[in-house]
């Protein structure tokens, strides 16, 4: 075998990167969206709390409840969490967002998103950077 002076090493390494970045960095998706998700509970009206209830976070790689807002049912992709509202019983979210022509908005969902985005943007930023630094030198 001739010898490459390290370019299959160092290729090896690179595609190694990616996968040990999702691993590392889901629980800072995760993290981030539960805390997301509890800052939507707050701000969420309070008549009967089933609306409250109905607010989930989904991990990478898994299925969103159906009847959820925004999107319903779906599968989370592998470098994402998602935070959704509604259940089989709660179909009614996007109505307390947005309001109707007899009910004034009550807005929640994207109120939230907005106080948070920065804020969860940093946290996932560093993961990904502490990753890569983490795994750049490893041999595993």
């Amino acid at each position: 075998m001739a010898d490459d002076g390290g370019l299959s090493r160092i290729q090896q390494r690179m595609a190694m990167i990616p996968r040990r970045v999702r691993d590392a960095v889901a629980p800072a998706l995760v993290k981030e969206a539960t805390d997301l998700s509890t800052l939507m509970r707050i701000m969420a009206p309070r008549d009967t709390g089933d609306l409250q209830e109905s607010i989930e976070v989904t991990g990478p790689g898994q299925s969103t409840p159906p009847y959820s807002q925004p999107g319903g049912s779906s599968v989370v992709p592998s470098t994402a969490a998602a935070v959704t509202v509604g259940n089989t019983d709660v179909r009614y979210a996007h109505l307390v967002e947005y309001g109707t022509t007899k009910t004034p908005a009550h807005p929640f969902f994207w109120p939230a998103v907005r106080l948070q985005r920065k804020k969860a943007t940093s946290a996932i930023k560093r993961a990904i950077r502490k990753a890569v630094k983490d795994n750049w030198g490893s041999r595993k």
